[in-house]
């Protein structure tokens, strides 16, 4: 297949576009061009995706079999783009988010629940009725969690930052909420495994790990693959509500249950994942907070003092 991924050139994207370049695929990459193609010899199309016309001005004499939305995290992100494809592509695989389902008692989610109208990733959620209403053959992904290296935002090596550190790790509530993380390579191989697949069209998987685990587990299991005891580990438990922060960021992860089934995935994409919690951690310890330095960078901890001093 002639493969077109928006993105490809951070994170998901990378493990994506070398995945599909092993199975025989052409891949054209579209992006800002600030960064080199994970892959040498892979085309990429510079551009703006956030300028419609430039968008049509630059693909519009493109053929795909497949388009890979990474990126889109608004309904206005993404409709130029599948306007552009609507006749032609025979699959449009759009990166949606669990983080679109509402607040639950009944855990874990599964593809048929509930959409949250406040979310702030609703607007995935209407993305994904638009390629319903415009009749493209979609898939719809549903991380929860994603980790793994060069994860751009600060989950895993948030507790990295203070297990090599030595300091306590600040942790809202009592440290039993359930959350799930997926790491970035079994994610990009779920998407991969979309293709060619008849009963994938039309359908929302949702793709992490297939287990779960408590803030307070997710700390010791980041000790484990830092190489310190996690029965050394000093968790510091504290209600957020006592706290006014602002705007700021004392906890990367949502302060609630967060879950989600993955049979679905691995029933209608013969997909299992490869990294279970602890290899998927150690894997991002050593080939990526360790590997670019980050064990010795300056951290501000001044939230974290102040919960400290607080509790």
């Amino acid at each position: 297949m002639r493969i077109l991924i928006m993105g490809g050139t951070r994170f998901i994207g990378v493990y994506l576009t070398k995945i599909l370049v092993e199975q025989g695929h052409e891949v054209v990459l579209f992006n800002r061009g600030n960064k080199p193609a994970p892959v040498d010899g892979v085309k990429q199309i510079k551009g703006d995706r956030t300028d419609a016309s430039q968008l049509k001005d630059q693909l519009s004499q493109e053929q795909f079999d497949a388009v890979f939305d990474n990126n889109g995290r608004e309904l206005n992100d993404t409709q130029p783009l599948a306007e552009l494809f609507k006749d032609g592509v025979k699959h449009f695989v759009y990166m949606s988010s669990a983080g679109v389902y509402l607040k639950s008692d009944q855990l874990p989610h599964v593809e048929g629940d509930a959409v949250d109208p406040k979310s702030r990733h609703k607007g995935k959620h209407e993305t994904e009725a638009y390629l319903t209403q415009l009749g493209l053959p979609w898939t719809s992904i549903r991380p929860t969690y994603i980790y793994g290296p060069q994860n751009y935002n600060d989950l895993e090596a948030w507790f990295f930052d203070r297990i090599v550190r030595d300091r306590p790790i600040p942790i809202p509530g009592n440290g039993l909420h359930i959350t799930q993380f997926g790491h970035c390579k079994d994610l990009a191989t779920a998407m991969s495994q979309v293709l060619g697949n008849k009963a994938a069209v039309g359908q929302i998987y949702n793709v992490s790990g297939d287990r779960f685990v408590t803030f307070d587990g997710l700390a010791r299991a980041c000790a484990q693959a830092v190489g310190k005891s996690a029965e050394a580990l000093k968790l510091v438990h504290y209600d957020p509500k006592q706290f006014d922060f602002g705007k700021r960021k004392a906890f990367p992860l949502r302060v609630q249950h967060f879950f989600a089934s993955v049979d679905k995935a691995k029933t209608q994409l013969n997909w299992q994942p490869e990294f279970n919690l602890m290899s998927g951690l150690n894997d991002s310890f050593q080939n990526d907070y360790l590997a670019s330095g980050r064990d010795t960078f300056e951290v501000d901890f001044s939230l974290d003092d102040e919960i400290i001093q607080a509790s």
